[in-house]
């Protein structure tokens, strides 16, 4: 059949655009989740936060090949919510190292930061998404205490990050209102002033959580059970690591109650686990704490989720190996909600496991049921609930301070400028 040039022109430009459209369907599909409005779970693709459920963000992790956005976890299951009244120091806690040394913390002095950052989100958040240990570093500065990463024992102006009393004043807010939980700080101390820290923990309102140093156990023995320790108020336990403010201010001396791992990157050499100086040898029994470093001496950001999800969780079997069969109390890491899927969180989950009831994770653990005893949970919900102490779900928000999928989405916009470019210009 004959047709005139310009309809067959027109016949072109229809078959061009019905195949650009069919393409732009076909990419949206295979980019976009199909899963929407929180529906989404674990390792399901997604397109943004809200696609996700309970628990989870959308991100990815390109070191690992990862780029295809999906719902990886933010928020750790608390173990006292399954396995609960035992010792404190048979179960796990998740740490963040540097907990107050925040990408984009705002700069009080008016001056650019020049230091290393750890952490995306307000300790308030990493609370609330699970978090029971806080790594601070505590300096005299302007006729204070600051939080600083800082170098020498000095803080400076570009090295300082907020009163610590803003900070404290954060844990005292949470453990107000949870009042089953129980958090641990961690203090590398620079402070001289005398009666410094107490001074501060006293203006913070912390001085009636805290557990006394005299009835921290020696020798090994068991920590009080995490009942106990919620009945009598001693929900906030602070170490030091200066020896002298025991005796002179009640802080407990830190290696006098756990053993450590070396920091930075000594302590992430698969295969080995070497005890820091300070410290009695892992396989020491002198201490019933163990707290295991995982993070690198030089923090990168963009690397962390390939950190938590390749070689962490066989870390922290060397150690167990090293320690002669303790599993580690702490876990501190950086930017810990980076994975590309459970991250650090799937490793805590796991430590509590295997400790508490010998199953692959605390969600299979059965209260009141022989060890072994595990219920199966390949078919329950993908998205774990991070739950308190008897208080259900935490009503935590998991943020990060930038998008870990970029390429994704820039990918979208130079899709569609290209197709809207081509639709100008056969139209």
């Amino acid at each position: 059949m004959f047709y005139p040039d310009n309809l067959m022109g027109q016949r072109r430009k229809c078959l061009v655009l019905l195949f650009l459209f069919m393409l732009q369907t076909l990419f949206f599909s295979n980019s976009l989740s199909a899963c929407l409005n929180g529906s989404c779970q674990l390792a399901e693709p997604c397109s943004m936060a809200s696609d996700c459920g309970s628990g989870l963000y959308c991100g990815n992790c390109p070191p690992t090949g990862n780029t295809q956005p999906v719902c990886i976890r933010g928020q750790v299951v608390q173990p006292t919510s399954i396995m609960k009244g035992l010792p404190f120091n048979k179960y796990s806690w998740l740490v963040t190292h540097n907990s107050f040394s925040i990408v984009n913390a705002p700069l009080l002095l008016g001056v650019q930061r020049v230091t290393f950052y750890n952490q995306e989100d307000t300790v308030t958040n990493q609370l609330m998404n699970g978090v029971r240990g806080l790594m601070l570093d505590m300096y005299d500065f302007e006729d204070d205490i600051w939080l600083c990463h800082s170098l020498h024992g000095q803080c400076f102006n570009f090295t300082a990050f907020e009163p610590a009393l803003n900070t404290l004043k954060e844990v005292e807010a949470f453990l107000s209102k949870y009042p089953t939980e129980i958090v641990t700080i961690i203090i590398e101390d620079y402070v001289h002033t005398p009666n410094g820290l107490t001074k501060v923990f006293t203006a913070a309102g912390l001085q009636k959580y805290l557990f006394p140093v005299s009835k921290m156990p020696k020798n090994g023995e068991d920590w009080p059970t995490v009942t106990d320790m919620v009945a009598d108020n001693h929900r906030l336990l602070v170490f030091t690591s200066i020896a002298s403010k025991e005796a002179d201010e009640g802080i407990a001396y830190q290696w006098r109650y756990m053993v450590e791992n070396d920091s930075g990157d000594p302590g992430i050499v698969q295969g080995t686990c070497p005890h820091r100086p300070e410290s009695e040898p892992l396989n020491s029994r002198k201490a019933s704490l163990f707290f295991q470093n995982y993070f690198p001496t030089y923090p990168v950001q963009d690397d962390a989720c390939k950190e938590h999800s390749v070689g962490l969780y066989e870390m922290v079997g060397a150690c167990y190996k090293a320690s002669a069969g303790m599993m580690p109390n702490f876990l501190g890491v950086n930017f810990y909600m980076r994975s590309n899927g459970g991250g650090a969180f799937d490793v805590v989950d796991r430590m509590n496991g295997q400790s508490l009831c010998g199953c692959s994770t605390i969600s299979a653990c059965q209260a009141g049921e022989p060890v072994g005893s595990c219920k199966n949970t390949t078919s329950a919900n993908k998205s774990p609930s991070a739950t308190a102490n008897g208080h259900g779900s935490f009503d935590g928000y998991v943020q990060l301070s930038g998008s870990s999928s970029p390429a994704h989405f820039m990918n979208i916009i130079i899709f569609n400028l290209i197709y809207f470019s081509i639709v100008v210009t056969l139209l």
